[in-house]
């Protein structure tokens, strides 16, 4: 038997993804599964493909943007199971664009209160429910954004980076209080996600070198694997840490690679 049997799973950004694919991994290890997004059409799918699998599955539609939505989604699942074993804060969106060309209310406000504010508002509500009973699992989805600054992706870089301090901090917080913090660290992966963050001739030339980039099936197995396995952080692929380490002790090196970059594409309009 799975030692996730029969625990609740409340996952934000259920509808596509690493959320979707992660909710029926959860659920064939016999989760309790809360799905948890604005499409209600697809979460409805999904739990129902859950359902009919033999799984046991909610869809709750939430705004993340909206508290009152988070609160809602929090109160249902406690009212429903009574408590919440794991929070997979997955919900997210992101822009890629020179930095000058981007939107303030789109690409910068909109964009960090999804991937940061309400990712930290959904756990401060989830939180205490998890401390009442002295255990709970936190999983963070951050991105080797969160650990390499790189042109092109400044927002999305800053609003990762946040999320990184903040699933550190909140660790060292909770952990004496028996609640487990994790934060996943994928590189670029083949999502819908990848096909919504705007259209820039520079960054679409660049992907050509992630031809083999992330399946959100592989991503969401390893989610699985540090939710069986909890630890403190997962950076996939696994040679993503040397360029981490490479960019914290020889940051110089990495400003030198950024500086040709930007110099060779960017063109002012």
């Amino acid at each position: 038997m799975s030692n996730l049997q029969d625990k609740v799973v409340l996952i934000t950004g259920a509808s596509s993804g690493f959320g979707e694919e992660a909710a029926l991994l959860f659920a064939k290890e016999g989760c309790k599964v809360i799905l948890a997004a604005r499409r209600i059409d697809r979460l409805q799918n999904l739990a129902a493909k859950i359902q009919n699998a033999g799984g046991e599955a909610i869809a709750i539609p939430v705004d993340v943007m909206n508290l009152a939505d988070i609160n809602n989604m929090v109160e249902t699942a406690i009212d429903l199971y009574d408590h919440i074993d794991i929070l997979f804060n997955n919900a997210g969106i992101g822009r890629v664009d020179w930095f000058e060309n981007i939107s303030l209310e789109r690409d910068i406000e909109t964009l960090i209160h999804v991937n940061l504010i309400s990712l930290m508002q959904v756990t401060r509500v989830a939180l205490p429910h998890m401390l009442k009973r002295g255990k709970g699992h936190i999983i963070n989805m951050a991105s080797v954004a969160g650990l390499i600054a790189t042109p092109l992706i400044t927002s999305y870089t800053a609003s990762k980076f946040g999320v990184r301090a903040f699933t550190d901090s909140l660790r060292r917080e909770v952990r004496p209080l028996g609640i487990k913090v994790s934060g996943i660290y994928p590189g670029p992966a083949a999502t819908e996600f990848g096909q919504h963050i705007g259209r820039n001739k520079t960054y679409s030339s660049f992907r050509k070198y992630f031809n083999k980039r992330l399946s959100s099936e592989y991503v969401a197995q390893r989610v699985l694997d540090v939710a069986k396995r909890p630890r403190r952080s997962l950076i996939i692929p696994w040679w993503y840490r040397i360029v981490a380490a490479i960019d914290m002790l020889l940051p110089v090196l990495v400003d030198w690679i950024s500086y040709i970059f930007t110099k060779k594409n960017h063109k002012l309009d």
